[in-house]
């Protein structure tokens, strides 16, 4: 009865690479310069809307010039793990100072940095000139244009979205506004997707293939919460620490 499972193990051991396409869950985000707001969508699908700050100096991509780009970009760097909400970041290096919301007098780079990079020729220089979705202590100016080219937002908003994108989450922004999305529904955890997509093709191939002992339920269950487990172990190992990037050489204009 037992003598196909380690065929079934082998199986849900390429199980992700094999329902890569079906179960690509990599959110986008969507930022309107009208609107002054941010969408993150994943699967077409709304998450979460945040309200955010772009360049006061209005849109594009020039060297020296602390305009906000637009178009396809590219989440290209990530700043700040695990490091607490008002942190102060000073050439990409976390300070040691924590800032309350709208501390007089002081407007640097605080919580998290997401770096972009250009996608198209209209936003080629953002990332060498250094263009963040980041925090900032200013707070009671989100919701209107206000940065020095930058995507800014609260500490608390900017702390979620990080830990929800990842690198090489495209993001475009658009001058217009917010496109209708439908709100995304509640879906259980990837590993649990992971694990049932695996079920449906260990299925397939002994089907196809005729198998001469049909698999039974509590089989299926097993291997199913086999490869649970594993993937839960895979996310465990991979918790960062805060990130201590190199300190480019370029010089960092204010955000």
């Amino acid at each position: 009865m037992f003598r196909a499972l380690p065929v079934i193990l082998s199986l849900f051991s390429i199980a992700p690479p094999l329902f890569a396409e079906q179960l690509d869950t990599s959110p986008r985000l969507i930022i309107s310069v009208r609107d002054q707001k941010l969408m993150l969508l994943q699967n077409g699908a709304k998450v979460a809307t945040y309200p955010i700050s772009t360049s006061k100096y209005g849109l594009g991509d020039f060297r020296g010039k602390m305009t906000t780009p637009l178009g396809y970009l590219m989440v290209a760097k990530k700043i700040g793990d695990n490091a607490p909400v008002g942190a102060v970041f000073h050439n990409r290096r976390f300070t040691g100072e924590i800032l309350q919301p709208d501390a007089p007098g002081r407007d640097p780079v605080t919580t998290r940095i997401i770096w972009l990079s250009g996608l198209e020729a209209q936003n080629a220089q953002a990332f060498q000139r250094c263009i963040y979705i980041h925090g900032t202590p200013e707070e009671r100016t989100i919701g209107r244009p206000a940065s020095y080219g930058c995507i800014r937002m609260r500490g608390t908003d900017i702390a979620a979205l990080y830990n929800y994108v990842s690198l090489g989450a495209i993001v475009q922004i658009i001058p217009d506004g917010l496109p209708k999305a439908s709100k995304a529904l509640a879906s259980p955890p990837s590993d649990v997707l992971v694990a049932q997509a695996a079920q449906l093709r260990v299925a397939q191939v002994f089907a196809s293939a005729s198998a001469p002992a049909s698999l039974t339920v509590e089989q299926m269950r097993m291997a199913g919460a086999l490869a649970a487990e594993r993937q839960k172990a895979r996310a465990s190992k991979a918790t960062p620490g805060l990130n201590k990037a190199t300190v480019a050489s370029q010089n960092i204009p204010r955000a």
